[in-house]
């Protein structure tokens, strides 16, 4: 077996190809974009290359990729590792890196030359474990192995798996982290007594819940950055969001925000709750080969415009921790319930609520009150490096 380093133009095309061929007789995989996982790797457009970690700054943003050919020059597995200044030292156990886009013929023996590979790489520049399969960057973008859901199709930006993968990253040595859970469920209404719920939060003095305005995306990007930060930037792994990062991630997704789908809630006119849903693009997207150029552009428009797609998924929930457990989450839900009922013959009747991990219980909790049902399951794995030391689940958030 033969490793090649992921440099030419060549070798892109060859990363994103394997995984198509892989899946070809797969009725449920949808091909990525081809430049949404590209964009990961580039350092002029993935703002995470230019950030430092560490007291003194000295912990760079190092990514890498590769390829696994057998011995006649055919391309059997890929990995890829990296070094996230933002997050490696965030648990005061070891600095932790990370290995993903992982892919694999049925063949122990590949996945675990792939796995030794990433984890020689990270030992020789200071990491002491790591966690797989994650992104290069945030949470919300393939992130974990799909262990539970193979019938349904992955969301946009999700990773689906065979169902071999699991016993590949548990023979070799990775220990559960975390899981994370995606609900489904109809857009039915809620139940009269989640709406009276709701309805308490939203009558009361000093509550108010509007949508984006794609007018003033600035001023809701810091809005979300607040309410992130409060909600998710104290727990261990995640990283708090620079005003750089909030406005780069909401101009990301502008091109597909609908205004209805993205919902704040505020108290006395500050941002304490958000609510970000997105039409499921992958609806749209797997008509396209994983390609978007002038030609596939048109083709997405024509299929946008045919209104097909039925399903929107929840991609972040986030409420400031002194407002959480009061009904705000279900206010933001409730005021997007009456705002489609007031639209005659709405596109969405599909939602599935995205990344929700096991050790947040306030959010599994909510979901199921819901009556959202788990449709699929995805681990994140954390490997440690001495293996003497004990290890230990994310800690439960309650």
């Amino acid at each position: 077996m033969n490793f090649i380093e992921v440099e030419t133009k060549e070798h892109k095309k060859e990363f994103n190809d394997f995984a198509a061929r892989l899946y070809k007789h797969n009725p449920y995989w949808i091909r990525p974009l081809n430049k949404d996982i590209e964009i990961v790797f580039d350092e002029t457009q993935n703002p995470l290359f230019k950030q430092t970690g560490g007291e003194k700054g000295e912990i760079k943003a190092q990514a890498i990729r590769w390829l696994l050919q057998n011995n006649t020059g055919k391309t059997i597995g890929r990995i890829a590792a990296f070094i996230n200044p933002k997050t490696v030292l965030q648990d005061n156990e070891q600095p932790t890196g990370g290995a993903g886009f992982f892919e694999c013929i049925n063949d122990e023996k590949v996945a675990f030359a792939l796995f030794d590979k990433a984890k020689k790489w990270l030992s020789e520049r200071g990491m002491e474990a790591m966690d797989a399969p994650i992104n290069f960057g945030e949470r919300n973008q393939w992130w974990g192995v799909l262990i539970d859901g193979f019938d349904k199709p992955p969301n946009y930006q999700m990773g689906y798996h065979f169902e071999y993968y699991k016993d590949f990253f548990e023979k070799w040595g990775f220990q559960e982290y975390f899981q994370q859970f995606t609900y489904g469920r109809e857009m039915y209404d809620v139940s009269e007594r989640l709406e009276k719920i709701a309805n308490r939060v939203m009558t009361k003095e000093g509550y108010s819940f509007s949508h984006i305005n794609k007018a003033t995306i600035d001023k809701h990007a810091e809005d979300f950055r607040e309410v992130y930060n409060a909600s998710w930037g104290n727990h261990a792994g995640v990283a708090k969001l620079t005003v750089e990062d909030s406005k780069a991630l909401l101009k990301q997704m502008k091109p597909i925000l609908e205004e209805d789908l993205v919902w704040f809630a505020y108290f006395e006119g500050k941002a304490i709750g958000f609510y970000v849903m997105l039409p499921e693009l992958n609806q749209l997207f797997k008509h396209l080969n994983g390609k978007f150029g002038i030609l596939q552009k048109l083709q997405f428009l024509w299929h946008k415009m045919q209104k097909k797609n039925k399903k929107v998924f929840g991609v972040i929930f986030g409420v400031a921790p002194e407002f959480q457990r009061k009904g705000v989450e279900l206010g933001m839900v409730m005021a997007y319930q009456k705002e489609r009922r007031s639209k005659p013959n709405y596109q969405y009747d599909y939602i599935e609520f995205n990344w929700i991990g096991d050790f947040n219980t306030n959010m599994v909790k909510l979901c199921e009150s819901l009556e959202a049902e788990k449709v699929k399951r995805h681990a994140t794995y954390r490997y440690l490096f001495d293996r003497t030391k004990p290890f230990e689940r994310m800690k439960e958030i309650k």
